[in-house]
């Protein structure tokens, strides 16, 4: 059986009064895309918080190959080979495309490696190529999910988190992040999804966590949930 790279373990998370992750556990191992789906407010995207060290612990360990990782911050984390991509993207408006994927190599010091990856995500994302002396902040919001996407990647990340990629896209460009979210893995990266197009997660990850009220209440092979009469109902609308 696959290495476990992420071991999260009773995991609570409150803030403003209210505990919103209430004892949380999940696994992401070598070579897997995981998703974590549920409705908006039932605390996946402060889980994904709580696992880069951007939100405070009230309980709970996080492991990342084999180590704790609980206080270390997201910039610490990604040296390490553990990215994510942020909902919201976070692209840093003010600087060019090209500088924006070089922030995501900042660690790195292979320059020839660091060119290549620069050369293979304009090959992946063809219109930041167009647009590689463009602001961020003037690109559209597909646009910049794709940057933050590829930034992340810079990195080389041996784990890559992606919090709502496809959140406020259009359709086209939801295909388009989703399609890439496929490419990568298949490249050999693992992932851990936090998607509420339950259906599409579930389509393309090979096991599901769902989240509800900031509980786990169901977890299992993707294509199992995919079919059961609950998640239908509650998130694909039937």
């Amino acid at each position: 059986m696959a290495e476990i790279l992420l071991k999260v373990q009773g995991l609570k998370v409150a803030y403003g009064g209210i505990q919103a992750v209430k004892g949380l556990d999940l696994e992401v191992r070598e070579g897997e895309l995981v998703t974590l789906i549920g409705s908006n407010g039932a605390g996946k995207t402060t889980t994904m918080k709580a696992i880069t060290g951007s939100l405070p612990l009230v309980d709970g360990e996080i492991a990342y190959l084999g180590r704790s990782i609980r206080g270390r911050g997201a910039w610490d984390l990604v040296k390490d080979g553990l990215a994510m991509v942020p909902e919201g993207r976070g692209v840093f408006t003010r600087m060019t495309i090209t500088e924006n994927l070089l922030m995501g190599a900042y660690l790195r010091s292979d320059k020839a490696a660091i060119s290549q990856d620069m050369d293979r995500m304009f090959a992946l994302f063809p219109r930041l190529k167009e647009r590689r002396d463009q602001l961020a902040g003037t690109m559209s919001g597909g646009e910049q999910q794709m940057l933050a996407m590829g930034r992340a990647l810079m990195s080389r990340p041996r784990v890559l988190l992606l919090d709502e990629p496809s959140m406020g896209l259009s359709p086209i460009m939801v295909d388009k992040i989703f399609e890439v979210v496929k490419d990568v893995h298949a490249q050999g990266v693992t992932v851990l999804l936090v998607e509420q197009n339950a259906s599409r997660a579930l389509g393309l990850a090979d096991r599901g966590y769902v989240m509800e009220s900031g509980l786990l209440t169901m977890d299992g092979p993707a294509r199992d949930l995919l079919v059961d009469p609950r998640v239908r109902a509650a998130y694909l609308g039937e």
